[in-house]
């Protein structure tokens, strides 16, 4: 069975009606993302940052998968499907992805402030200032903000190099690390790029853009793989 790398970015949860800061003039909410994702942000104003994601969690418990997340769950009957999302949303999980790696952290896990290795599930959408780890220390969101080092990077480059099809949506290609990792496969396997501004990108053989949205351009991506499947 070949395997399937997909790397999804913010476009593929717009559909679902998860907004992104990049198609709000660099704003979330009315917010820059300096003031509200970034480690100097919360030493500055943790009330605020907590208030954003708590807001943003609330958020996703009114979402839903959309028909991009459940046409890469029907993939995983012909292909070996390995997710690598830059989202920190679980819709892919939801739509029943068995194979999903968080790039940039888990908006439903939060975790120790001075032990990074202390991660918990939040019941609920809110966390509360004053919340702490078994060490005493304030939980924060489990997210990897601007300025931090991305820990799933290493294991995230590795699925990539090892891909036979690699299928790219909803992402600008301007964010990295997690940009960089299409320069990662090999030249020879087929890539897909998925996303209403998909582009071509210098030097990358073998590259179908598709210029759709999430939903459409998905369904359309699986029609060809399995039409190469079968031949």
């Amino acid at each position: 069975m070949k395997k399937l790398v997909v790397l999804t970015g913010a476009g593929m949860s717009a559909e679902s009606g998860i907004s992104t800061f990049r198609d709000n003039n660099g704003l979330w909410n009315n917010h820059r993302v300096e003031d509200v994702a970034t480690p100097e942000a919360w030493a500055a104003n943790p009330a605020l940052v907590n208030e954003f994601y708590n807001l943003r969690r609330k958020q996703l418990f009114e979402v839903e998968p959309n028909a991009g997340h459940l046409a890469l769950v029907d993939l995983e009957s012909d292909f070996d499907v390995q997710i690598i999302t830059q989202n920190v949303d679980d819709l892919h999980e939801r739509a029943g992805s068995s194979k999903v790696l968080h790039l940039h952290g888990e908006l439903k896990k939060v975790r120790s402030c001075i032990d990074p290795k202390l991660v918990y599930e939040l019941d609920g959408w809110e966390l509360k200032l004053g919340d702490k780890c078994e060490k005493g220390s304030q939980l924060r969101p489990h997210i990897v903000w601007f300025g931090e080092a991305v820990p799933m990077i290493e294991p995230a480059t590795k699925l990539t190099s090892e891909s036979d099809i690699l299928l790219v949506i909803g992402t600008s290609m301007v964010v990295y690390p997690a940009a960089g990792l299409v320069h990662y496969v090999r030249h020879e396997i087929p890539k897909y790029y998925i996303d209403p501004k998909a582009f071509a990108i210098s030097g990358m053989r073998n590259l179908h853009v598709i210029n759709e949205k999430a939903g459409t351009g998905v369904a359309k991506v699986a029609r060809l793989l399995r039409e190469m499947a079968e031949k």
